[in-house]
């Protein structure tokens, strides 16, 4: 064996031109596996990194328009004290606070959590101890937990940090604890206890909050049981509490599979892609072996008549490919340690579990595995046909002309490379059109020159009155409206486009009340000032939306959308009807706006639709008093860059030097958010077929350069006899056309097929939509046509004096 790698060392650096083309190919090929597995090993394979994870979940309470709904805070205390099979639950909200005192004003994430959150995940702080009952009850001195990139970016990762105070809002909170730089359970700067909040909210029954749960259950303990012993409990509260809990139950969730959500299926496409790109590379470095091992028919032929059997001339090529692949698997990784790199940062929302997607020891034996495999695939075809060959004829025929069998084995790898390709190239261009289709859904509002964004006020308004309150955001409305490029600016609450959500239960006036809010209508809830309607660009289908006259002192009004509009009321004029919102009273409908697609361009006919607003200025004293910070929509007259978001911050500061900015996105960006991971899958499918392209045309570019060279001799006597250039010229041509729809037929046939499992992926196209296929076809004969015309012009040069003498 020691012989035989240092024989195949030698042949190929004999022939660095092969060489490096078939390092290239199956470098390719074999770093796009790697890559792709190394995400898949991260996102799907690795367990989560916490104590027993297969334990642990997630627990939600299902409503009639939402099946991970939030749980109401006195709803999970129940649940914890009543449950018979979990060991610890928790709970947790997001909030944020402004960290004053530590540098510059920051606006930092919070998550406001139950006591046994850290204990749910088995994680104890790196610095200090986990909240404890004492900490997580109402009344409790202000504690905190902080994060270790927090505390490393704003304290320098002080060793005294613990028993330390910070201040978030208006208010001193004492460290407790500093998390270790492993925890991922949940994206927090900072950590509250929820049991501690003063919100009086908190013990309503009925209000949920955005409160959703965390649980390990006890060993032995299967999901099934988890959910039944929960809707037991659930069962009870709607009897109990029928106004806020009649048929309300619970959806218990592997917390793997919620953190992992639906990327798995997409996932798992571009494995299977990337499985075919890998395959095509062998089936091209197949055809490059065989017409290399064409030439080397003496050298086999002397080999064999010295006495070298066939396994030990089999057991050759195999050597040589096999060390071709491995050559190629070590440069495969350093693309697929650029890849995955590149595709993370050029995406870095389209995938749960970026910190874990690394590439590690089980990637570089995944790599080793498959380079060993590939180059006993890529190899054995050649090696195969090399053992049949008949070496006395050989020898006669001083290797000069080539069999028909050795042609029909290379045609037919073109073949299957067309084939493979072209499922790829359909599967891309299905995908393409989808996202195509999705950036052309009308979302109901105008994306462009939109910006939204959060403004946290200053502490002092934590205690301001109601009137000083609402002067206070008049104020910064005005002086955003009249910030020079600004056309339309409005502070927002509750639910915005595509960004948050918020519900509110109502039922018509002149119907009867509803025996509980269970049986009440449900609508999205946007509170919002008159500019909201230009600023986002919405249109106003009939009445009129909110002025500045539709404040606190005025009669209550309400504009729903068309959809409201249609569900409630039919045929009807929807303007002047009345709608109750729970208990607070009659509005009067005095406008009807166009729907919003709330939950995504692809997704919005899934869930709520029925949409309602209300005026911000409107709101009563309670809402009003001590607002801590609002969320701004605004349209700018131009593009949005640099200089304008530096004029916005100017206008926020200008009122308080206090007023803290966050979160800022355009409405472009958020979209693009929200469509991550189809272009993550477009993009990288893309990549692949793209790739795949260029393998098949390469692939067929060889084999008819080779038979054309092979076929000197032919040629030759074609011209003597009074064949033009032209008929020579078409003789080659048409022998690619030939393998070139053999490979379409058959790749169309296969596309056919598979496409039918990426049907959940597309959207407004069908998985065997007949422009796709015939498009791709097209392009796939004329990339090939092209790969053959330089052999074709090649072969109407032949002097057939010249191939006759060589004859």
């Amino acid at each position: 064996m020691f012989h035989d790698m240092r024989y195949a060392l030698r042949m190929l650096l004999k022939k660095p031109g092969f060489t490096i083309v078939v390092v290239l190919t199956l470098a390719l090929g074999i770093g796009a596996n790697a890559a792709i597995f190394s995400v898949v090993k991260g996102v799907l394979l690795n367990p989560l990194p916490f104590p027993d994870p297969e334990q642990l979940v997630t627990f939600h309470q299902s409503k009639p328009n939402f099946e991970t709904g939030a749980i109401p805070y006195l709803n999970f205390v129940d649940l914890q004290r009543e449950n018979q099979t979990f060991s610890a639950m928790a709970i947790s909200r997001g909030a944020g606070f402004t960290l004053i005192g530590a540098g510059e004003a920051e606006r930092v994430s919070a998550r406001m959590v139950s006591a046994d959150f850290f204990t749910v995940y088995g994680i104890n702080p790196a610095l200090g101890r986990n909240f404890s009952t004492d900490d997580d009850r109402k009344g409790a001195d202000p504690v905190t937990i902080i994060s270790s990139s927090l505390w490393a970016r704003k304290f320098n990762s002080a060793s005294d940090m613990v028993e330390k105070s910070i201040t978030l809002d208006d208010r001193s909170y004492r460290v407790v604890g500093v998390l270790p730089n492993s925890f991922k359970g949940s994206v927090a700067d900072v950590f509250v206890p929820i049991g501690a909040w003063s919100s009086p909210a908190l013990q309503n029954r009925g209000a949920a909050l955005g409160i959703h749960g965390v649980g390990r259950m006890k060993p032995g303990v299967t999901v099934d049981q988890a959910q039944a012993d929960l809707n037991r409990i659930m069962a009870t509260l709607a009897e109990t509490y029928p106004q806020v809990n009649k048929g309300h139950g619970s959806k218990v969730i592997q917390l793997k599979e919620r953190l992992v959500g639906n990327v798995q299926p997409v996932l798992l496409m571009l494995f299977a892609a990337v499985g075919l790109v890998l395959l095509i590379s062998c089936v091209n470095v197949s055809n490059l072996m065989l017409a290399r091992a064409t030439g080397r028919t003496r050298e086999f032929a002397i080999r064999a008549a010295l006495g070298a059997g066939r396994w030990r001339l089999l057991r050759q090529s195999l050597v040589e490919s096999t060390m071709l692949a491995l050559v190629g698997g070590a440069a495969g990784l350093f693309i697929a340690a650029w890849g995955t790199t590149a595709a993370i940062k050029a995406l870095p929302t389209a995938l749960p579990r970026q910190e874990e997607i690394t590439v590690d020891w089980r990637v570089l034996l995944f790599t080793i595995g498959i380079s060993l495999i590939t180059g006993i695939v890529s190899g054995l075809a050649p090696a195969l046909k090399t053992s049949q060959w008949r070496f006395n004829e050989a020898l006669k025929e001083s290797g000069r002309s080539a069999s028909a069998s050795r042609a029909r084995a290379q045609g037919a790898f073109v073949v299957a490379e067309m084939a493979m390709a072209l499922v790829l190239l359909v599967g891309a261009g299905l995908l393409i059109r989808s996202l195509n289709a999705l950036w052309n859904v009308d979302p109901g509002f105008k994306p462009d020159n939109v910006v939204t964004f959060g403004v946290t006020f200053p502490p002092s308004m934590r205690g301001a009155t109601a009137d000083a309150s609402r002067a206070y955001l008049r104020d910064l409305s005005n002086r955003l409206n009249e910030t020079p490029g600004v056309t339309a600016a409005s502070m927002t609450a509750a639910a915005t486009p595509l960004v948050s959500q918020d519900d509110r239960s109502f039922w018509v006036d002149g119907q009867p009340k509803p025996a509980n809010s269970n049986e009440m209508h449900m609508a999205l809830f946007y509170v919002v000032e008159p500019q909201f309607l230009p600023a986002m660009g919405i249109e106003l289908k009939k009445g009129r939306f909110f002025t500045d006259l539709d404040d606190e002192r005025s009669t209550r009004v309400i504009v729903v959308d068309e959809m409201l509009a249609q569900q409630r009321f039919g045929r009807e004029d929807a303007i002047g009807k009345r709608l109750h919102l729970d208990d607070e009273g009659a509005y009067e409908i005095v406008g009807v706006v166009g729907h919003v697609k709330q939950w995504g361009l692809d997704r919005d006919d899934q869930e709520l639709q029925a949409q309602l607003y209300v005026p911000l200025r409107a709101a009563p004293d309670a809402q009003v008093q001590g607002t801590g910070g609002m969320d701004i929509v605004l349209r700018a007259d131009r593009e949005i860059g640099p200089s304008f978001i530096t004029s916005i911050r100017d206008t926020v500061r200008a009122q308080n030097n206090q007023n803290v900015i966050a979160d800022m996105q355009t409405m472009n960006e958020v979209i693009a958010d929200s469509l991550a991971q189809r272009r993550f899958a477009m993009i990288v499918l893309g990549a692949f077929a793209a790739a795949a392209l260029l393998l098949a045309s390469l692939g067929i570019y060889g084999v008819i350069s080779y038979l054309v060279g092979q076929r000197a001799h032919e040629i030759g006597i074609r011209v003597a006899l009074g064949a033009s250039r032209k008929q020579i010229f078409t003789l080659v041509l048409g022998h690619g056309l030939k393998m070139t729809l053999a490979g379409v037929v058959l790749g169309l046939v296969t596309a056919f097929g598979l496409t039918r499992l990426i049907r959940t992926m597309l959207f407004g196209v069908g998985a065997t939509d007949p422009v796709t296929f015939a498009l791709i076809a097209v392009l796939l004969t004329v990339v090939a046509l092209l790969a053959c015309y330089l052999p074709a012009r090649r072969a109407t040069k032949v002097d057939p004096l010249v191939a006759l003498r060589s004859e």
